[in-house]
């Protein structure tokens, strides 16, 4: 058996020391300007050393499953990471949840202004395309690559997600309907994430199959647990504020099933991801602590 935390630390570890790195490389390669060094301050404020990585753990775990060099991998799992870390800056602005805090600290539009924050996420957005570039593996998978996270990130995928979840607000949507934002909204960036994995790896059909199926589950199995934890949890361990989505009188898993309900289905949802990893034998021990650890987090 493995040592989960210990493994996942070291996942963490990598990941968060090739992010600073890459971050400054990137910023060397441009013509010096007060616009560029205030957009890589404001970029590494948001991205360096915050947040769970799940998306980066998932890429590099996929492919280590999958008999690939993690190290080829890095580049996708933090032009993941940018879109994600985009996402978020984006959805805590006034115009969209207007969140004060994030992963314990001020926002990006607190500590930045409205103005640089919105141009920060751009900036993580393009960014990613052009990081996906230098990766070490070949062209073919890179552009497989660009294909599959374009797609999850965009109007098909996570927009279309955002734009239904602001439809929930005051509204009375139906479990399919919170269903289905969620799958865009969190689970298309999640599937794609592991994804990337699965490609720098040179992953079969089977095995890209078996990924899908265990992160849409994860996927929505996070989301349920996110509405729980925006009921049930404290500024002091999420870092962020609580009972945002009363307060918007949005329709979620905990509005409609109740709390005892909604982790019912997250743990449903947590055995049908574990059932799926069936085709990585051992190989799979660290995808199926990693599936239980998310549904029970606390934070």
């Amino acid at each position: 058996m493995i040592d989960f935390k210990t493994k996942q630390q070291e996942y963490i570890d990598l990941f968060n020391s090739f992010t600073e790195k890459e971050l400054s490389r990137l910023a060397s390669m441009s013509p010096r300007s007060s616009g560029s060094e205030f957009m890589t301050q404001a970029m590494s404020y948001s991205l360096i050393d915050s947040g769970k990585r799940i998306r980066p753990v998932l890429c590099l775990e996929f492919c280590r499953a999958c008999g690939g060099d993690i190290h080829k991998a890095l580049h996708f799992a933090l032009a993941a990471e940018m879109i994600h870390t985009y996402s978020l800056i984006h959805d805590d602005l006034p115009c969209m949840d207007d969140d004060d805090y994030r992963r314990g600290r001020l926002s990006s539009h607190k500590k930045f202004g409205y103005a640089n924050a919105l141009l920060a996420g751009d900036s993580l957005l393009t960014l990613a395309f052009e990081e996906m570039t230098f990766a070490d593996v070949e062209s073919g998978k890179t552009v497989e690559a660009v294909n599959v996270l374009s797609g999850a990130a965009g109007f098909r995928g996570m927009v279309a997600g955002q734009v239904m979840d602001l439809e929930n607000e005051n509204s009375a949507a139906d479990i399919d309907c919170v269903r289905f934002t969620d799958e865009l909204k969190t689970g298309e960036m999640i599937r794609a994430s592991a994804m990337l994995g699965c490609i720098a790896a040179g992953a079969d059909a089977v095995k890209r199959k078996a990924c899908e199926d265990y992160c849409g589950n994860i996927g929505l199995a996070f989301q349920i647990v996110d509405d729980i934890l925006d009921v049930t949890g404290d500024f002091a361990l999420l870092g962020k504020a609580v009972g945002s989505d009363d307060k918007s009188n949005k329709s979620t898993y905990v509005s409609l099933l109740g709390v005892e309900g909604a982790k019912k289905y997250a743990d449903v949802l947590t055995a049908s991801a574990l059932e799926a990893l069936v085709v990585f034998g051992e190989e799979g021990d660290f995808l199926r602590q990693l599936a239980v650890n998310l549904s029970d987090r606390k934070k």
